[in-house]
């Protein structure tokens, strides 16, 4: 794991990301708030994880950093560069910015596209982004490429289905750093590979985060892959923060009730310690009508009054803040 380097690439300021849909067979408008009143800072050469159930606003917000989506209220600063709603952007700033933050995607098997070669997948960030690059320069930056995620560069000239899940994930790391940038977005990156070959692409991400002091928002419902990864972690549910924290705080002593349940869950590798299993009752709520108060309540069993009444707010003056009345 990586030290704490003073260079913040990303600052979030009450990001939030919200969508105006249909209400169904009833007709009218209903907003769906994908994202709520979320801060954050991630510093060079540190890793930052946000976790949570599908829904809670994980992907959005990776969305909003890799700005494929405008944020609805907040501001955000990547790289030094301040964005926000009422942010306006040209192209060369735009194509600039984007070169800096990367993303790699859950699914190697569909992020690659299986009717170009290996070498064309790589050098298209750069034949789009950097025109003035030549065609040899291009193919010279792919094949060294190759090499650092473990690839030979014979591979240069293969396609994607020649490859295995994680030969493939590899390239998918390797055309996110073709445009040399300091940000990765890494939406549940091994979640789709074998567990036999997770490390190897674990082990891949950090040490190409040592040589290169990369930056990662590391995107995963899996805390056993986060408890390897992560310096901080950040827990979500239904578009909020609830918990966040140094990694050895949040995995040690967790202090809302849904980071409890979601570590209660996961598997740890000794037989001599006892863990009780923290059983939620229902279902994610849907966004489309959350609760009233703390969203978490109707799953709570520490939930009293007060939390059906008012949602409560993250104090981000604190080393281990949490968004609960009762916590641990």
């Amino acid at each position: 794991m990586s030290q704490a380097v003073d260079d913040t690439l990303i600052e979030a300021h009450g990001l939030s990301r919200h969508y105006d849909v249909s209400n169904g067979f009833f007709g009218g408008q209903a907003t769906v708030k994908a994202l709520s009143n979320t801060s954050f800072r991630l510093q060079a050469g540190r890793t930052l994880a946000v976790v949570g159930e599908s829904g809670c606003g994980k992907s959005t917000l990776a969305r909003v950093v890799t700005m494929i989506e405008k944020p609805t209220a907040g501001t955000l600063t990547l790289d030094g560069h301040h964005l926000s709603s009422e942010v306006i952007l040209s192209d060369a700033q735009q194509a600039a910015l984007r070169a800096s933050v990367q993303i790699v995607f859950q699914d190697p098997f569909g992020s690659l596209n299986p009717r170009q070669t290996i070498g064309r997948i790589l050098e298209e960030p750069v034949l789009i982004n950097r025109p003035d690059v030549s065609a040899a320069q291009r193919e010279q930056q792919a094949r060294a490429m190759l090499e650092m995620v473990g690839l030979r560069p014979e591979h240069y000239d293969r396609y994607p289905h020649m490859f295995s899940g994680g030969q493939r994930q590899r390239i998918a790391v390797a055309r996110a750093l073709m445009l040399e940038p300091r940000i990765l977005v890494l939406d549940e990156p091994v979640s789709a590979l074998d567990l036999s070959i997770q490390s190897q692409i674990l082990n891949l991400l950090v040490d190409l985060q040592e040589r290169l002091n990369l930056a990662y928002l590391f995107i995963s419902h899996d805390l056993s892959v986060v408890r390897h990864m992560a310096d901080d972690v950040m827990v979500m549910y239904l578009g909020r923060v609830v918990e966040k924290g140094a990694a050895a705080a949040v995995f040690g002593s967790p202090r809302h009730p849904y980071t409890q349940a979601l570590l209660s869950a996961t598997p740890v590798a000794d037989p001599g310690r006892k863990q009780t299993r923290i059983r939620l009752q229902g279902e994610l709520p849907s966004p489309l009508n959350p609760p009233v108060g703390c969203a978490f309540h109707p799953r709570c069993w520490k939930a009293e009054e007060r939390c059906r009444q008012t949602a409560p707010e993250l104090d981000d003056t604190e080393v281990h803040p949490v968004a609960c009345f009762f916590p641990l």
